[in-house]
Order: C-alpha cells, then structure tokens, then sequence
C-alpha cells in the first residue's frame, strides 16, 4: 500500500518573524512501513514557540530544522498499519513526526495513549510537554511552598495556564500576566489567579507588578523575558526562585537584545534562577501523568485549545502564537479520529 502524504517543508530560514513564504506544502508517496515501523494517520499536532529557535541554523539543545525538509513535532494519530509487535492497528499514539498528515515512523519513538482517560488532543496540552514542562519547572525547578507567591507570564498560554493551576494547587497566591483583557478573566475567573497583569495596558510593568504583589514574589515562572524578567528581578524577595523555560519575547530579534539591567539583583536578593528544558527530566513522566490525570479528574485542571483546521494552515498557526492569537493550546487539528 502507497500512501500519498503531505507535509510541511522549511522552505527558507526566516529573518524576524517567520511568515508564509518560508513554509512549504510538499506532497510526496509514503512506503509501508518495514520491520519495527508504523504507519500513522496524525490526527492533531502541536505548534510551540521553541520551533521558532529551530528554524535557525546553530547549535542548541535540540537540532536545527533543515531546509528543504519537513518541520516536526509532537502530534497525535493512529496506527493504521504496523510491522511492530507491541502496536496494533487502531492504536492512538503520540509522536514527534508533527507538521505531516501520515507518516511511518520508528515504534519506538511512538507513545501509546488511552484516549478514554482523556481526549486525544489532551495529551499535547494538560498531558502532554506544556503541562510537563510547567510541572517540571514549577515543582521541581522552584518548588513554591504553601502561601508564597508566584508569578507567572505569559499566564493564558499552553504551559502558563497550567503553572497558574499548578501553583493554585500547592497552596500559593498566584499573579498572571496576559496581554488582553478577555485572556484576564480566564485566567482570573476560570484558572483561579489571585491577581492579573495586562502588560499591553499596564505602562510600568513593573509599578503594576509591584502592585500587584505589595509583599513581593517568592517564585518567578519565566516563558517571557524581557521586561517581565526586569520588573521581576525587581520585586523578587529575598531568597526567591526563578524558573526560567522561555523567552518568547526574543525568539524573533535577529540581534540578542540587551540583557536585565537590574541582574545584581541575583546578588542583594539571594536569587536563585535556573534555565530548563523538559528533556532533561524523562524521569519525572509517571509521577507528573499521575498527578495531571487525577487533578484533571477531580477539575482542579482546566484547559482551552486554540484549534486551527488543515495540516496547510499550521504555518498560520504557528506566527500566530508571536501575536497572542491563542488562548492555552495552539492545536492544529488534521482529521477526525
């Protein structure tokens, strides 16, 4: 059997913020999948701002996107045809094959999921590396205690939202950052922060920071950058922790823009800060399926999808992410399943 596939290709290597012309829809003949290979239908796959660092051709923590090739990362599908002994076909997995509508791939690079303790696209948000890495970062990187407060960026995003949620959890007074005022009441009515920050209508952010926190933050969850790691640096405590998983607001600039001017802050304040990567903490994956099935059975955990239709628009959804067009989960959703 042949499969006619499509896939989106990196057809140029975007200077600033990507737009149509360096993606590529490119259809092409899948064979059957041989010894220890899948073939899989994708149901649903994830665009994440990291892909953005990808597109660059240097060394990192994870290899760059080649052009002429197809993008990939984490989606959901179904085993239509398998050559592995431990798949059958009707199996849901997830994989890292993403911005393709089939693909044969290895089985051990392969998940198998159980799509009746939550809906397939649940396991590329709540489930999946947004909610792991807030998990991760949160609990394990800054470990806030009962009654402290954190503050999180980019609060209405795919891994924001959950460190909001997480944190509420554990005990801590939470503030948000968001960049509209409808993000805000989500995040304040719905995920339970104690307090929100819009940094489009803030002025000062850190004055509203300040204000928001008149005691200080005891733990700062950076997916930011910028200005919020400026106004937090500022109104950290003594002894505060710093979980720093991204820095969206630079992942465009074609120069390092300049760094914090307040970092001798690291020093008066005793702060703690700390780069991440989910990567590094394969180890924490049962402890943290446990804890995110159980909250999201109880609905201590709430979640919301951005979902764009068709594997052509994924580019769309993707340079939307660098406006603010999602609110949780930016998904891309390929076909019923």
């Amino acid at each position: 059997m042949t499969i006619a596939a499509r896939e989106i290709h990196l057809k140029s290597r975007p200077a600033g913020l990507p737009g149509p012309d360096n993606f590529e829809l490119v259809e092409r003949s899948l064979p059957a999948p041989a010894n220890g290979q899948l073939l899989v239908r994708t149901l649903w796959m994830s665009v994440d701002p990291y892909m953005r660092g990808r597109m660059v051709d240097r060394p990192s923590y994870i290899a760059p996107f080649q052009v002429g090739q197809p993008l990939e990362g984490a989606a959901v599908g179904v085993v239509e045809k398998s050559a592995a002994p431990d798949f059958k076909p009707g199996d849901v997995v997830t994989h890292f094959s993403g911005w393709r509508d089939w693909a044969v791939i290895d089985a051990a690079t392969a998940t198998r999921i159980d799509p009746a303790a939550a809906a397939p696209q649940a396991w590329l948000g709540p489930l999946g590396v947004p909610g792991q890495t807030a998990h991760a970062g949160l609990l394990h990187i800054a470990g806030p205690k009962e009654g402290e407060t954190v503050f999180v960026s980019a609060a209405a995003g795919a891994v924001g939202s959950m460190a909001v949620q997480i944190a509420k959890i554990k005990g801590a007074r939470v503030i948000g950052s968001v960049g509209t005022e409808e993000k805000a009441r989500w995040v304040r009515d719905e995920l339970g922060a104690d307090a929100v920050v819009n940094y489009r209508t803030a002025g000062d952010l850190t004055k509203a920071l300040a204000k928001a926190a008149p005691e200080g933050i005891d733990v700062y969850f950076d997916n930011v950058g910028g200005d919020h790691l400026d106004a937090a640096l500022a109104v950290a405590n003594k002894f505060a922790r710093f979980a720093i998983c991204g820095m969206i607001a630079q992942y465009n600039d074609e120069v390092p823009p300049p760094g914090p001017r307040n970092m001798a802050a690291l020093i008066v304040k005793r702060i703690r800060m700390q780069g991440y990567i989910i990567l590094d903490h394969p180890d924490l994956t049962p402890e943290f399926t446990r804890e995110m099935l159980g909250w999201l059975g109880e609905g201590r955990i709430k979640s919301r999808d951005t979902v764009v239709e068709g594997l052509e628009n994924a580019p769309k959804a993707f340079i939307g992410l660098f406006s603010g067009d999602n609110t949780g989960k930016m998904l891309v959703k390929l076909a019923d399943g």
